[in-house]
Parts: C-alpha cells; sequence; structure tokens
C-alpha cells in the first residue's frame, strides 16, 4: 500500500514522551500513518537518525515505540556504513519513512555521499509517506535555519528541494528562529516557505502546500514570503528586507 500521491509531512513534533519507553509516537506521526493508507497488516515504518550520527540510543529509542505501536521497523544507517545493500530497494517496502532531528547539514551530507538521496526521491514518488521533525523537516525543502555549524543559528540553502519551499521549524520555541528566517525569505536567501511553531506540521500532496495541522492547542503554521521591494513594485529581484508572515488555519489533530 502506498499513499495516492507523493505525501511530506514536515514538522517540529511527532514524537512525545513516553509512559514506559524515552519516546512515543505522537498525533503527527499518527496522522503520518494514516496517510499511508495501510490496514488489515502492521505498517511499515523506516527510521533515518542520520542527523545525530546514528546515535544507538536514539535508533533505539524509536525502535521501541514503534513496536510499543504494533509497527514493523527498520532503519537506514551511515555510520560506520550503510547497513543495508539497496537503500532504494528497501525504502521502496516501506510505509512511512521518519528523520529525526539534529545537524541537517551532517544529514544532507552523508545522504548524498551514500545516494540516500536519490532514493528518499524514488520512494517518495512511488507513494511513501516521508514525514520527520526539525532536520527531519528542513530537508525535505531548499532551505532553513540551523544550529549544524554552531550555536549561532545560520542559513543552510542546500535542501533536498523536493518541496520548492524554505522551512522554518521550533518557530516558537527558540527566539532566534523566527527574525532570521523572516529576514532570509526577505532578502531572498531563501524562497518563500512555511514555518512550524513545537507540533505542528504541514502537509504537502505532490510540491503543494494542503494543510497544516497541531497536536497541541494554541500552536500555528504560518506562510513566510519576501515583501514589496522598497520603493515600490518593478523593483527587480531580490533585497526587499522585509517579510510578510500569514499565520494559517491549523486543524487541531
Amino acid at each position: 500500500m502506498s499513499a495516492d500521491a507523493p505525501t511530506i509531512l514536515a514538522t517540529s513534533g511527532g514524537l512525545v514522551e513516553g509512559r514506559r519507553t524515552r519516546y512515543a509516537l505522537g498525533p503527527l506521526t499518527e496522522y503520518a500513518l494514516d496517510l499511508t493508507g495501510v490496514s488489515g497488516r502492521a505498517p511499515r515504518i523506516c527510521f533515518l537518525a542520520t542527523a545525530s550520527g546514528d546515535n544507538p540510543a536514539v535508533l533505539g529509542w524509536l525502535h521501541e515505540a514503534a513496536q510499543l505501536r504494533g509497527l514493523q521497523s527498520s532503519h537506514l544507517a551511515s555510520f560506520p556504513m550503510p547497513n543495508v545493500e539497496d537503500a532504494t530497494a528497501h525504502l521502496l517496502e516501506q510505509d512511512l519513512v521518519f528523520v529525526m532531528g539534529g545537524s541537517v547539514a551532517g544529514l544532507l551530507a552523508m545522504w548524498r555521499l551514500h545516494g540516500y538521496d536519490a532514493s528518499l526521491r524514488t520512494a517518495w514518488q512511488a507513494g511513501v509517506v516521508l514525514t520527520g521533525i526539525s532536520a527531519g523537516s528542513i530537508c525535505w525543502h531548499v532551505g532553513g535555519t540551523t544550529d549544524s555549524f554552531g550555536p549561532d543559528l545560520r542559513p543552510v540553502t542546500d535542501g533536498l528541494a523536493f518541496l520548492p519551499f524554505s522551512n522554518g521549524v521550533h518557530y516558537d520555541s527558540e527566539a532566534r528562529r523566527r527574525p532570521l528566517f523572516q529576514s532570509l525569505v526577505g532578502r531572498g536567501v531563501l524562497p518563500a516557505g512555511y514555518a512550524t511553531d513545537d507540533g505542528v506540521g504541514v502537509l504537502y500532496r505532490g510540491t503543494e502546500f494542503v494543510e497544516a495541522v497541531s497536536e497541541e492547542d494554541g500552536k500555528a503554521a504560518y506562510r513566510v514570503e519576501a515583501g514589496p521591494v522598497e520603493g515600490g513594485a518593478g523593483g527587480g529581484g531580490a533585497g526587499g528586507g522585509a517579510a510578510v508572515e500569514t499565520r494559517l488555519e491549523t486543524r487541531r489533530l
């Protein structure tokens, strides 16, 4: 079973504290599972924790959460070497791919090194649903804001670009994220895009935005685009410096 169109749920959430495990799958990930259309069997989920260096503890927590939920889980590793012979074939067997947060710059470098970027595109186009949190959200877009390079946030502009938008994560919980994201979009460093408060996700079918959803009350997603170039219309090109932010209707899961 696969989704009826290429589907991405890009989030600043999806994992919650478990009662018996470090993590449990939150409403956003449950929604991603629903999007796969699987019924009558255990859904197959593949975890990628590349952004945390394939930390064994993180992978263990993710597998525990999947087991508790009754899922058939696997993971695709990069360290110390790829753990499957054919990444594309493995991903095509999945219903859902979940990408953990961490260093989006490191994630992109390792995926390209091992060809996982092409494998993920093939799986996405075949209807395997893609989701993830933070770095696992930015990666599908053109770029966003990241602390991959140190404590000071910087832009990342070489995302996989499955989606032709920028992506802002942790929009309400990390004070520097919002102004930097707006500045980058306003100056044309990043294209227009979507930002999510913690606990919020944005759903895309193909490359079209469909809806914003939240696993918490009072949280939202936002459309951010460059404002008019100073001096009026017809200025020709980016660089106006200002961004226009629009709070989106966000459905509570």
